[in-house]
């Protein structure tokens, strides 16, 4: 088992993708500690683990503050004498167009999603460098924060906002010997759930079938076991030299995200003024304009839903 010896923190593991991710840590060997704000959920997850021969506690808290972040990693060491791995997967949904969106829907996500990564990142770090160990941070961050996503201006901030921190903590962390890199998972979740495009995936995933190639391979899409193995590894001493990266999984497919970087480049004497951005940006930079959200293949005709009657 790759991380025997090893104890994990996983946010937001009661259920869905954070609960893969505890139970393939458990299974290769660490002991987990299963987080959650539903006390029930954090029980049922703990429970999952132990009965398949895993080692797991659970620590029931809302994150975002830093308090619930000294609690999980209190909890890792009173439980399991150390802490080794953080997976930061604890988030909300508040879906809602611009101007729909109200405060409470923008800070909330941004309270979970970015505050709850920032501090449970900065608590685990202080105890990786205190007590010299060479840790794993592990942050979740999603295609809208990559590229964008109607009606998720609070969704794509925090995601994005993630990226950007862990590519910041890759710099400051390196020479503790601490890895800081950001998973961008494509899988089946209760959101995708009520998308009609993914229903032929879901719908063969709940009958105990392998999805449709189409979404295996062409989409990157698949279940949330698809995404774990990756968590695993990258928490693992064989990861050791991956750091500050962006990497995608889903499905049969694997990605890894470039950094922003410059696609054009012109130079012009005396510098852009409006009088020659307006003559020269539409022939030197027009067709070099990037896309924006996630441009899906059309569905095959034979895994398209049935139209509604």
């Amino acid at each position: 088992m790759s991380l025997a010896g090893k104890v994990a923190i996983v946010t937001g593991s009661g259920r869905g993708l954070g609960l893969s991710y505890a139970q393939e840590l458990a299974r290769q060997g660490a002991s987990v500690i299963v987080n959650d704000v539903d006390p029930t959920a954090v029980d049922a997850a703990v429970a999952s683990i132990t009965e398949a021969g895993g080692t797991a506690a659970g620590v029931a808290a809302a994150v975002g503050t830093t308090e619930a972040a000294k609690a999980l990693v209190a909890g890792a060491v009173e439980n399991f004498g150390r802490l080794d791995i953080l997976v930061t997967n604890a988030g909300v949904l508040r879906d809602k167009s611009l101007l729909k969106m109200t405060d409470e829907d923008f800070d909330l996500v941004i309270n979970v999603h970015l505050r709850g990564t920032f501090t449970c990142v900065r608590e685990a770090y202080g105890y990786f460098k205190e007590n010299n160990v060479s840790g794993r941070i592990i942050a979740i961050g999603s295609p809208t924060g990559q590229r964008g996503n109607f009606g998720q201006s609070n969704y794509a901030a925090a995601k994005a906002g993630i990226v950007g921190m862990v590519r910041t903590w890759a710099l400051e962390m390196k020479r503790a010997g601490v890895t800081a890199n950001a998973v961008i998972p494509v899988a089946a979740t209760e959101m995708t759930k009520t998308v009609p495009f993914f229903a032929a995936a879901v719908e063969a995933d709940e009958r105990g079938e392998a999805m449709p190639d189409f979404f295996r391979k062409d989409l990157g899409f698949g279940t949330a076991d698809d995404v774990a193995g990756l968590i695993a590894y990258l928490a693992s001493d064989a990861a050791a030299e991956i750091n500050g990266q962006a990497i995608g999984v889903g499905g049969d497919r694997l990605q890894v995200w470039s950094h922003p970087e410059a696609v054009v480049t012109e130079l012009h004497d005396g510098g852009w003024d409006y009088e020659t951005l307006a003559n020269e940006f539409p022939a030197r930079f027009g067709s070099h304009q990037q896309s924006v959200g996630e441009k899906f293949p059309e569905l095959p005709e034979e895994l398209r839903p049935e139209p509604a009657k």
